[in-house]
């Protein structure tokens, strides 16, 4: 990358004896600020601000739907724009739980921030960073950087600092574990592409290890035993789609062991609890129907082997996948900005953080304040993904008006506050079976519709929702070769 190869030539500039050969690289890099080798005093280099003459610089924190969504509508030629995220795509969810049995492929699934917004790999002065956001200086109108060197054991993470004139943050959540002992040590969470990929290896490698001479029949059924804590719709569908895996793959290609393999959903509550009361009453026939075993109890420990229950009863697994919603993240946490019911970046009705000019805050990290008199919107894709065109719309409307550089928005008039309504919920349940409810509450009445319809309304739906046509064409392909050949079982 441009900065980074940059950076390297600063590294060897300093250490060079001519000092016009040190002035003339450092000229070249004007947005940049010295290097924090020695002899220069240790600072910590990065974007400076920019100048009345250049165009406003907007930092967003995050690649996930929320800041997808801004990035792919804010216009490039009126702003600079800025990614810090410690992943180079967007993932769209709604379809992970499929890559996690071969239905789908992961690449399928993953969008390049380049692609949504092209000017981040093009544009002279908008750029991508693979770090994640330790600080933020809201006088300075700065964030502190540290590069992801995950993976990486020879390389140490590089620090550096980002003025902005706007900054979004739009970092995301957690999965919330709520300090039940275990969890993080033995639990797989379905959020990101690497957690499905976890979650195929290690189901993949017991059907495997289960086969081997000399296997108890005890552990058999302990290794091929996978349990889903959260009876959201990311755990239905889960279940849903290793029911089908087991049903469809697993039977014709691990006979000797298809009779061990189980799946078990536990649920403190109902499951999908949103939902309309007849279509939960559907997803747990369905459910049941595919082999799924549905325990109403609350997750007391998790040991390496089996998971203990408030009721003193053990659950013995061989996979374990966590998905029982989310919570703010130790960054949202750490920075001191004030906060909405719950724990996540207080924010009003055009999504400003109101003590800190030119901050916004959207997604899952962010909320309304109580002084609103709104309540905090559920951590959705569709929330997100609404706050994110809202507030693209809103910046490019503050551009055009010349309040793009830092505090020069103070006397604009931001126009129509946020509105979010809400278009419904989908979930798949297996055998070809899914649910919609259409209503926009609980309470509210509308439209629910389950059953194979409903089935086809969600493959429709979401392969519209995906956000390029070549990951369109990649999904479309999969659900065929899936269709005609099976699902791969490749562990790669």
């Amino acid at each position: 990358m441009f900065w980074c190869r940059n950076f390297i030539k600063i590294s060897t500039a300093t250490k060079a004896k001519s000092p016009i050969t040190t002035n003339l690289i450092l000229t070249s890099l004007s947005h940049f600020s010295t290097a924090n080798q020695p002899p220069v005093a240790a600072q910590p280099s990065g974007l400076g601000p920019t100048k009345a003459d250049e165009k406003p610089r907007v930092v967003v924190l995050g690649s996930g739907w929320a800041g997808s969504r801004l990035m792919k509508g804010l216009d490039p030629k009126l702003y600079d724009i800025v990614c810090v995220s410690p992943r180079n795509h967007m993932v769209f969810t709604p379809l992970l739980a499929s890559t996690c049995v071969g239905t789908l492929e992961f690449r399928s699934v993953a969008e390049p921030i380049s692609r949504i917004q092209p000017s981040i790999s093009s544009a002279p002065g908008s750029y991508f960073f693979l770090a994640n956001c330790t600080a933020v200086n809201t006088e300075s109108h700065e964030v502190h950087c540290e590069t992801v060197t995950e993976g990486d054991q020879t390389s140490e993470a590089w620090k550096f600092k980002i003025s902005y004139d706007k900054l979004v943050i739009a970092s995301g959540a957690q999965a919330s574990t709520f300090g039940i002992h275990g969890v993080k040590e033995h639990a797989v969470f379905l959020r990101e592409v690497h957690h499905a990929q976890a979650i195929r290896r290690k189901l993949l490698l017991n059907l495997m290890l289960s086969d081997v001479p000399g296997i108890s029949e005890e552990e058999k059924r302990r290794l091929l035993h996978c349990v889903v804590v959260g009876g959201g719709p990311t755990g239905v569908e889960f279940s849903g789609e290793l029911s089908d895996f087991i049903r469809s793959d697993v039977h014709q290609r691990y006979t000797h062991v298809k009779d061990y393999i189980h799946v078990t959903l536990i649920e403190a509550n109902d499951i999908l609890s949103s939902f309309d009361d007849r279509l939960r009453h559907y997803a747990i026939k369905q459910l049941t129907k595919s082999g799924v075993r549905l325990v109403r109890g609350t997750v007391k420990d998790v040991r390496p082997e089996n998971v203990i229950l408030s009721d003193g009863s053990e659950v013995p697994y061989g996979l374990l996948v966590w998905s029982t919603g989310v919570g703010p993240s130790p960054f949202v946490n750490s920075i001191r900005l004030p906060k909405s019911p719950g724990g996540r970046i207080g924010i009003d009705e055009w999504l400003r953080v109101p003590t800190a000019q030119d901050v916004f805050s959207i997604g899952d990290c962010s909320g309304f304040l109580e002084s609103t008199g709104k309540p905090v919107l559920p951590a959705l894709a569709q929330v997100a993904e609404r706050q994110g065109k809202y507030l693209a719309d809103l910046l490019n409307k503050i551009g055009k008006e010349g309040g793009g550089h830092a505090n020069r928005a103070k006397a604009l008039d931001f126009g129509d506050p946020f509105e979010y309504k809400h278009l419904g919920s989908m979930a798949t349940v297996g055998r070809f079976k899914a649910l919609v409810d259409l209503r926009q509450s609980k309470e509210a009445k509308g439209v629910s519709l389950a059953g194979f319809f409903s089935w086809f309304i969600w493959r429709s739906a979401y392969l519209t929702r995906v956000v390029s046509w070549r990951n369109r064409f990649y999904v479309v392909i999969n659900w065929l070769t899936t269709s005609v050949f099976g699902r791969d079982i490749s562990r790669l």
